[in-house]
């Protein structure tokens, strides 16, 4: 099954997957942007993140992987950082996800990195089966801009 770049035209598409994997991992009221300001952050002329997108045999979307590049200053090279990898629960079992990563490890020769929630089993078990591991010793930690009223915004 295919994998490729993602273009302006699948932008509705992304959208729905973000808002599915939201929905999956319990975040959906974390939601905030508007299509605009999704189109600007994946399309526009400053856009950080990339997005690859799994295609069935008959072009249907069934999944996609947003990332960025990183730096190691230990390596003393790039490497990727996964946001998201997602593929619709219809579509699981195929082996769409592991050819996301695939693709994203074929992108760098430095380290492909990401976090999973610790309640996700079925992913950590996906993960662990392609001979990845947890970074011991490694807290994530989280520092969300201020509130309009001044205070701390939430962790959440």
């Amino acid at each position: 099954m295919p994998v490729r770049p993602a273009l302006p035209s699948d932008l509705d598409e992304i959208a729905s997957l973000i808002v599915e994997l939201a929905t999956y991992e319990q975040l959906a009221h974390e939601v905030a942007w508007t299509r605009d300001d999704l189109d600007e952050a994946l399309f526009g002329d400053a856009a950080v993140p990339r997005v690859l997108i799994a295609e069935t045999p008959s072009g249907v979307t069934a999944g996609f992987a947003v990332y960025f590049s990183t730096f190691s200053t230990f390596l003393g090279r790039a490497g990727i950082w996964l946001e998201d990898l997602y593929v619709r629960p219809e579509h699981r079992g195929l082996g769409l996800g592991g050819e996301l990563l695939t693709a994203l490890r074929s992108l760098t020769d430095g380290r492909v990195e990401w976090s999973v929630l610790d309640w996700n089993e079925p992913a950590i078990g996906f993960y662990r089966s392609l001979g990845a591991n947890p970074v011991d010793g490694w807290t994530t930690y989280r520092w969300l801009p201020a509130t309009a009223h001044g205070g701390p915004a939430s962790t959440a």
